[in-house]
């Protein structure tokens, strides 16, 4: 089972959005086409605004796609496969190519899944996205994914737990989506992705009531407040946090494989996918 397919509308940028921002990220990514001599497949916004989770000073993490002219992955001396742009003020616009997404892809990375079904998109060709979601409920690894989340967990874990009487409040969120993310895909056996919004990871995740109402309230404080300040950690996120990275940790297995013919899948889906952005 993969997520619903993206929306057909090939940008779809939400009014509360600085306009004056979106409008310079629009430049950047006319730049790097320009400049990189690239054709840019996608390009959306990552991070707590696609997240669900903005405060009034997220920064803007846009995140692109791109594909080269086919000749230029014969290259006997390849070309870098990522393009960063300058990082200024709360604007941050970088991508990866195309072979970087997909090999990613195939090894259990759930980052790429999320642009995927990212709801915030700048420019994206036609179908696009769609046809690279099938991909991946094709051939993406539900183990290898839910370990991305617990990996992640754990990285961020120490943010909320070295002064849990002094924790950046903010920070409680990118610990515990990934664990609500672990907590969907273990109710939800028959399923290989997890939702990117946390709110529907949150509603579909069986949550205890009052736990579902704190989280909330949270959300509804970061949501207006630029910074919700230190305080402790409420003991039932806390909790649910710990409780899902332990389980994780029993029910999924360091090593995953990779199912039969993958790679030559994922061959077969680069080659078609350059020839389609050829112009």
């Amino acid at each position: 089972m993969t997520p619903a397919a993206p929306h057909d509308d090939p940008r779809t940028i939400p009014a509360e959005m600085n306009a004056a921002t979106v409008a310079e990220i629009d430049a950047r990514l006319a730049g790097v086409e320009r400049d990189h001599g690239v054709r840019i497949a996608f390009a959306i916004e990552s991070g707590s605004r696609a997240w669900g989770f903005p405060s009034p000073d997220s920064d803007y993490d846009c995140r692109f796609v791109y594909v080269r002219a086919g000749d230029d992955y014969m290259a006997l001396y390849p070309q870098r496969d990522l393009i960063e742009t300058p990082m200024t003020g709360e604007l941050d616009v970088n991508g990866w190519d195309l072979a970087k997404a997909i090999k990613l892809l195939v090894s259990g990375n759930a980052v790429i899944v999320e642009w995927l079904t990212s709801p915030i998109v700048y420019q994206a060709l036609p179908g696009f996205r769609r046809a690279c979601l099938d991909f991946a409920g094709d051939v993406g690894e539900r183990r290898a994914f839910a370990m991305h989340y617990l990996h992640l967990g754990r990285r961020q874990l120490p943010l909320i737990t070295e002064d849990p009487l002094a924790t950046p409040l903010k920070k409680i969120f990118y610990v515990l989506r990934p664990a609500l993310a672990l907590r969907w895909l273990r109710l939800h056996q028959q399923a290989v992705i997890a939702p990117m919004r946390f709110q529907t990871l949150c509603s579909e995740a069986n949550l205890p009531l009052a736990l579902a109402r704190e989280i909330n309230g949270l959300l509804a404080m970061k949501a207006v407040t630029r910074e919700l300040g230190l305080g402790p950690v409420p003991a039932a996120i806390l909790a649910i946090i710990l409780q899902e990275l332990e389980r994780a940790e029993a029910d999924h297995p360091a090593a995953h494989s990779e199912r039969g013919g993958t790679h030559t899948r994922a061959e077969e889906f680069f080659r078609l996918m350059v020839r389609r952005c050829e112009v």
